[in-house]
């Protein structure tokens, strides 16, 4: 498994996705799960592991269904089957107590400035208050977790992959 960690709007889904194509692999996003704002990082990743990881540990396929952002309702089923690789992608997805099932993890990083500019562009100005809160427990998290300290590869997500 392949985890493309770093913070919101660093460019984690573009360098994902690329890789995704590249190994090939399929591509599980955080975004693909509630992530309740209130919870930070740590709070969707327990779902992964459970319909995802915890079946693929033991050689059986795995699985969620996908959360509609938009919508607010869960949408399709999506299967994810045993394979060679993996990569999941979002915050949190290299985190210290997932060490023992990564064999790769990717660090992608932007000054705050540009990672301010792509949430508000793609998620639009009324969420403000929640990104402010959400960069904080970011910040927080990956303090607590050295993340980009225990990274394979730091990327640059400003230039182009």
């Amino acid at each position: 498994m392949v985890a493309v960690d770093g913070p919101a709007g660093s460019g984690k889904s573009t360098f994902a996705t690329r890789l995704g194509r590249l190994l090939p692999a399929q591509v599980v996003r955080s975004d693909d799960f509630p992530v309740p704002w209130s919870e930070g990082p740590e709070g969707w990743f327990a779902a992964l592991a459970e319909q995802v990881l915890t079946p693929l540990s033991r050689g059986e396929d795995g699985g969620f269904r996908r959360y509609d952002w938009v919508r607010g309702v869960y949408a399709e089923r999506v299967a994810v089957p045993v394979a060679p690789v993996l990569v999941v992608e979002g915050v949190g997805t290299a985190r210290r107590s997932a060490d023992h099932l990564l064999a790769y993890r990717v660090w992608v990083e932007a000054p705050p400035e540009v990672r301010w500019r792509r949430v508000l562009d793609r998620d639009g100005a009324e969420l403000e208050p929640r990104w402010r809160e959400w960069f904080a427990a970011e910040d927080a998290w990956f303090a607590a977790d050295a993340t980009r300290a225990r990274a394979d590869l730091v990327v640059d997500g400003t230039r182009p992959f």
